[in-house]
């Protein structure tokens, strides 16, 4: 491996994968290598070190146990908080977005989380399911979000964590705001997976991730047909 190889760690796949959420993982190692960035992909499960000196690491929804489970282990270890000390870049997706702040609830009982995001999580008095769409902050540069959400949580942002995006449709963070972003971490409640419904977003993390200003185009007929579909899905009647 040399220094110019883009390193992308999934976290925890044994614990935390659901909704297709590993395509989040094909997505960008795909995106990276269409323009010639040489990229290596890392599963690490959660009998595993923690890599500390990857570019981007990802982390999927999953149930309260493994996402209870999960947020122990990675305290544990130390090494994402490491490596997000280092600059790597960062995306949280449903229950690994509410362990990366700094409570949420698990099977009716508060559990620490990471600290990483001035957030924290509750639950809500009904389940969140069905499309989301929200305008992404514009301070990010992005077109709107699109995704599939069900969760039962509520996630409330402290001072230091700005929204990612205004909802439109759904329920997101409280039917107001969805998901929060702060430095080069992104978390939201998108699945789908959230970067083929929002390759805007992969390509910002691989900016993050590279340092640079922008990224050849690539041909992306057939994300933005999808992104199309799921748009009219919550056009109003």
């Amino acid at each position: 491996m040399n220094d110019s190889t883009l390193r992308i760690v999934w976290i925890y796949p044994d614990l935390l994968s659901t909704y297709g959420d590993r395509g989040n993982l094909l997505i960008l190692a795909h995106r990276a290598a269409a323009r010639g960035i040489p990229v290596e992909t890392y599963e690490v499960r959660s009998d595993m070190q923690m890599p500390t000196t990857a570019d981007i690491y990802l982390i999927g929804g999953g149930e309260d146990g493994p996402q209870s489970l999960a947020a122990q282990r990675l305290i544990a270890d130390g090494g994402l908080h490491r490596a997000v000390n280092q600059g790597a870049s960062v995306l949280a997706i449903c229950a690994g977005y509410q362990l990366f702040g700094h409570s949420f609830f698990a099977k009716g009982t508060k559990v620490a989380g990471l600290g990483l995001l001035d957030i924290s999580s509750d639950r809500g008095e009904t389940r969140a399911v069905g499309e989301l769409r929200g305008d992404i902050d514009p301070r990010l540069g992005l077109p709107p979000l699109t995704g599939f959400e069900n969760h039962g949580g509520r996630t409330h942002l402290g001072q230091h964590a700005a929204p990612l995006a205004r909802v439109t449709s759904g329920i997101g963070n409280d039917g107001h705001t969805e998901g929060a972003w702060a430095g080069k971490i992104i978390g939201t409640y998108s699945h789908g997976p959230a970067l083929a419904r929002n390759p805007a977003i992969a390509d910002l993390l691989l900016r993050w991730a590279t340092g640079a200003d922008r990224l050849a185009p690539l041909d992306d007929t057939w994300p933005e047909r999808l992104r199309g579909e799921r748009f009219a899905a919550t056009a109003p009647a």
